[in-house]
């Protein structure tokens, strides 16, 4: 696989320390882009320099995840936040009660919406600001 495809599979994927990696070994030249990933000598990265990238978030991830909270005993909301903490307080902002329980699920994980299947990561490039209501399900 060539350096090119896992770097744009890191940057999808939120692979914040493979993707910071990468991009330190292509701005130092050690590596190209059409280069197979598989030969390349991973102890030419310099760990410091990674750290301070991730620190500076060089890449400008933001790590958002997707909650369910449940409402009731057949309802459940799901929010994206960056941390279960912010999804609760979300939750109990908007619906002015607290969540029965609060649950993390895989950002690829495929949902029925109307005629289409889509997954949370594609979701989530339709939202602007966090933490957001996604929807509810209702059993």
């Amino acid at each position: 696989m060539l350096v090119k495809d896992v770097y744009l599979e890191s940057l999808r994927y939120e692979e914040t320390s493979l993707a910071h990696c990468i991009h330190h070994l292509l701005e130092e030249k050690k590596i190209s882009l059409e280069d197979d990933m598989t030969e390349i000598d991973l102890e030419l990265v310099n760990p410091q320099k990674v750290a301070e990238m991730i620190r500076n978030n060089v890449l400008g991830f933001r790590k958002l995840n997707i909650y369910s909270l449940k409402r009731n005993r057949n309802e459940f909301v799901f929010i994206f936040a960056t941390r279960q903490q912010e999804a609760i307080q979300h939750f109990t902002e908007t619906y002015h009660q607290q969540p029965l329980n609060c649950l993390e699920f895989q950002l690829d994980f495929q949902l029925i919406r109307g005629n289409e299947i889509i997954s949370f990561r594609d979701m989530r490039k339709e939202f602007m600001s966090f933490p957001a209501v996604v929807g509810c399900y209702r059993k």
